[in-house]
């Protein structure tokens, strides 16, 4: 059975390999711009979200169907049944000068098969992993974002329940031993280069379930679904490092969970996710799913949480969104990096920390740091927040 080193030596060497085979499983298309460590003709320019939750193979998966299934601690772990999942976590956090910093670090697992291996190699496996790393430096201007793949064997990428542990090589998200249906205090570490993060998650408002009970529909269709749960305010304190040198550092994230097998109908070509922690105590979500003519589609959703756990949920028609500036990416692709969002007595404005925060690996997408400011009814209100773009 070969060691650590040479399993991931052998997935190095074949990088490339599974940058196409995770490419193709997701279906993208692309712009005709080659990526950097991808064969040409392997392209794709949607998140990985939306790509794999628009894909037609479904057979021999399980599919999220019923509400109010979820179970925990037992939901946190991974669910190799159903064909994609992700353990996603963003948010904004400061240095004691006020020196302002975003992250991302998500950890996918896209299953290549519906049945298991039946090779005898340690390295067979039916799940791939892909993992992406950010870190917004606002003062710097810099957007530093980084991709990994792995095989989701050898010990190389996986995912545990009790206590939580989610790893591609050595990004991490680790409980501490003994936790029970709530996975807090989390450890968070990944490192690419000059740019690392290490960041330790504490206790903060309730569990969201979001959609009917933790299902959360995308179409009409059967089964295109999701089970999607949240945790919306998280307080974070730890270190970034960019290369401009180690900051300690307090802040604010936000803790998404989606697995599903099949989603986005033929008819909803990408979406604009909003993640957003108001300094009132409340946090927002809203998901517009566009249609092919840009548009809402019926099936966007979202929820607005207190504090306390109380929440509402949001429908398409509760919410208007408008777009006040665009930013047009070097790859190609227009963004809107500056949006107007009403919903009920809340008119909010929401701005990029900075323009550029597009990743540019294998699957193209913006996903970075917003600022937020606006009204409710006659009061000001202010706050920070996440916003995802795809398929631009």
């Amino acid at each position: 059975m070969p060691g650590p080193d040479m399993a991931r030596r052998a997935v190095g060497n074949c990088c490339a390999v599974w940058a196409l085979l995770i490419a193709a499983a997701l279906g993208g298309c692309g712009d005709g711009a080659p990526v950097a460590g991808q064969p040409a003709g392997a392209r794709g320019d949607g998140s990985p979200v939306s790509a794999v939750m628009s894909s037609p193979a479904t057979d021999g998966y399980a599919r999220a169907t019923r509400p109010g299934s979820l179970e925990f601690p037992r939901d946190h772990g991974p669910h190799p049944d159903f064909r994609s999942e992700w353990w996603y976590f963003t948010g904004n956090l400061a240095a004691p000068d006020g020196r302002p910093f975003g992250f991302q670090l998500t950890l996918f697992r896209f299953a290549l098969s519906p049945d298991a291996p039946v090779r005898a190699s340690p390295l067979a496996t039916r799940q791939a992993w892909m993992g992406h790393f950010a870190v917004t430096d606002v003062a710097a201007g810099r957007f530093h974002a980084f991709e990994r793949f792995a095989r989701g064997a050898a010990g190389l990428a996986g995912a545990r329940a009790l206590p939580l542990a989610v790893w591609l090589e050595d990004w991490r998200v680790d409980a501490a031993p003994g936790v029970g249906a709530e996975p807090f205090p989390l450890h968070l570490a990944a490192a690419d280069g000059a740019v690392a993060l290490e960041l330790e998650l504490s206790p903060g408002h309730p569990r969201v379930l979001q959609g009917d009970a933790g299902l959360s529909r995308k179409s009409a269709e059967p089964g295109n679904a999701s089970y999607y749960y949240s945790y919306t305010r998280l307080p974070a304190r730890g270190r970034v490092t960019t290369p401009d040198g180690r900051f300690q550092v307090t802040g604010s994230a936000w803790m998404d969970r989606e697995w599903s097998t099949s989603a986005l109908a033929a008819d909803q070509t990408g979406w604009d996710w909003f993640a957003l922690q108001l300094d009132d105590g409340r946090d927002v979500m809203f998901y517009r799913l566009r249609d092919e003519r840009g548009g809402m589609h019926p099936f966007s959703a979202g929820v607005v949480a207190d504090a306390g756990g109380a929440r509402q949920r949001l429908a398409a028609g509760d919410v208007r969104l408008e777009a006040l500036e665009h930013w047009t990416s070097p790859r190609g692709g227009r963004y809107p990096v500056a949006w107007r969002l009403e919903t009920g007595t809340l008119d909010l404005t929401l701005r990029a920390r900075i323009p550029d925060q597009e990743h540019r690996g294998s699957i193209r997408y913006w996903e970075g740091a917003v600022a937020v400011t606006g009204r409710d009814a006659d009061r000001p209100v202010a706050g920070v927040g996440y916003l995802e773009m795809t398929a631009y």
